[in-house]
């Protein structure tokens, strides 16, 4: 997804803080004010533009994911990821991000284009819903994650290619260069 500066702020609609306006800047925000007014989703338990930074060659790598909730305790619940085309098409990459992040997963993966979406279970990339009317609800969700298992190594190395070669050569860089190597110190 390339998102670029339209050299403007806005304020933040999770945090009240001014932020710069991007392309998808307004898909993120719609994205937020949805799961907080009509899926009851706390504003606390929401954050955007949350990176799952993970290792491929010995270079370090992000993926940006769009929005991120958590439960009730703080666990990881839902990741949200805006993407400009069929939903479908980036299933395996959320799925992947998912997986890997924090080396623990994220149970629910949510992609969507804003008038479609698709809702996936991170451990078994089972289709758990479709459509809008698919986003489940704060209650919904915390009812339906299931504990990602602990991925091997070799499995997470899977994971982590997946990711590389959407983020490298699909996207061709997405994030305003976020998912490109860091600089070594």
């Amino acid at each position: 997804m390339h998102e670029e500066s339209l050299g403007n702020v806005i304020r933040d609609f999770l945090t009240g803080e001014e932020i710069a306006e991007t392309s998808y800047e307004e898909f993120r925000q719609a994205l937020a004010r949805m799961l907080v007014e009509e899926k009851g989703y706390p504003k606390d338990r929401l954050a955007s533009k949350t990176g799952v930074c993970f290792p491929v060659d010995g270079s370090e790598y992000t993926r940006m994911i769009d929005l991120y909730a958590t439960d009730a305790a703080g666990n990881p619940l839902l990741f949200v990821i805006f993407c400009s085309g069929e939903p479908g098409s980036y299933m395996r990459e959320a799925l992947a991000a998912a997986r890997i992040f924090q080396d623990g997963g994220v149970p629910l993966v949510l992609v969507t284009d804003t008038h479609d979406a698709v809702l996936l279970e991170a451990a078994t990339g089972r289709e758990l819903g479709h459509g809008m009317r698919g986003i489940p609800s704060w209650e919904h969700a915390q009812a339906l994650h299931a504990p990602v298992p602990v991925l091997s190594e070799e499995a997470r190395n899977r994971e982590r290619r997946i990711l590389f070669a959407y983020s490298e050569f699909l996207a061709d860089g997405c994030c305003q260069g976020a998912c490109r190597p860091k600089a070594k110190g």
